[in-house]
């Protein structure tokens, strides 16, 4: 992998003994390559970002789990997007591949995007081809490809896969979204309304945050996307659950600043981290141990 493209995707990995459990941390990338070209308020534009994220699960490795992570904002290219999910109004010419824009792309955040809070435009032009065909090439493709391969190593390793695919989102709704401007859940766990993984896995995240006084809410009003729907498969043992952190709990959203609260939150994820490298053991355990029992065909 060329260096400039290690540069933009970083995988951190376990540093202890390693656990069938892996982090992704897609959208707190904060680099903002030369060919951006963006026309909007930089500001405005790192709105975008699930700031801090990254740092958040930074003990991931401690506890046997890799952690990978974009250093491109998402607003470059988003990761946890199709790419087909593109908009060819976009696009200053014929783009080679097939689209098909979805709901995110109306709401102008499909795999680029192209509006934020779906009223200020991030471009005062459109993209050539080979711009977004590079940024697919550097980025998304990179992404995918770690992710990919650490998900199939590990589920070779174990026999099971837990992918925490990891995110923050704004204290209060966007009425696009959630219908409301009302102040959001302190945590949204998303597994695509119990297809995506295990109940047992979504539970243990649910449990242990509600032990420590946090709300709590499944589904509403994020399900999970693409990391989770394109990597998930609970009858062959790889679950993947989407976790998004209200960003009033560690940070001002005006000024960027981590609050007074950041550490502490901070030290209770990596208790979940723990807990969770627990989890995921036992469940190869228990894997294990049924593989072995099973009868001859």
């Amino acid at each position: 992998m060329p260096a400039e493209t290690r540069d933009l995707v970083e995988l951190l990995p376990a540093e202890a003994a390693p656990v069938p459990l892996l982090l992704d941390s897609p959208h707190s990338g904060s680099f903002y390559p030369d060919d951006f070209g963006y026309a909007c308020p930089l500001p405005l534009l790192r709105q975008a970002e699930d700031m801090y994220v990254d740092r958040l699960f930074a003990s991931a490795p401690a506890h046997g789990a890799p952690l990978l992570h974009a250093r491109f904002p998402r607003s470059y290219i988003d990761p946890n997007r199709g790419l087909e999910d593109l908009d060819p109004e976009m696009i200053d010419g014929d783009w080679p591949q097939a689209t098909r824009p979805g709901e995110k792309t109306r709401l102008g955040v499909g795999l680029i995007w192209s509006r934020l809070r779906g009223t200020t435009p991030i471009y005062a032009r459109r993209l050539s081809p080979g711009e977004v065909q590079g940024r697919i090439a550097r980025c998304w493709q990179p992404y995918h490809a770690l992710l990919e391969s650490e998900i199939g190593r590990l589920h070779s390793a174990f026999g099971c896969l837990f992918h925490l695919d990891c995110h923050s989102m704004p204290a209060d709704g966007d009425p696009r979204i959630d219908g409301n401007s009302d102040p959001r859940a302190d945590f949204v766990l998303g597994d695509r309304d119990g297809t995506a993984c295990d109940e047992a896995f979504t539970a243990r995240v649910e449990t242990y945050l509600r032990a420590l006084g946090y709300d709590v809410r499944r589904n509403v009003p994020y399900k999970g996307v693409e990391l989770v729907r394109r990597y998930s498969d609970p009858a062959k043992g790889r679950h993947s659950l989407q976790l998004e952190i209200n960003r009033r709990l560690y940070m001002d959203e005006v000024t960027f600043e981590k609050t007074e609260h950041f550490e502490r939150l901070q030290s209770q994820l990596d208790g979940l981290l723990a807990d969770l490298a627990i989890f995921a053991s036992e469940q190869a355990g228990a894997h294990s141990t049924r593989s072995q029992t099973r009868e001859p065909v």
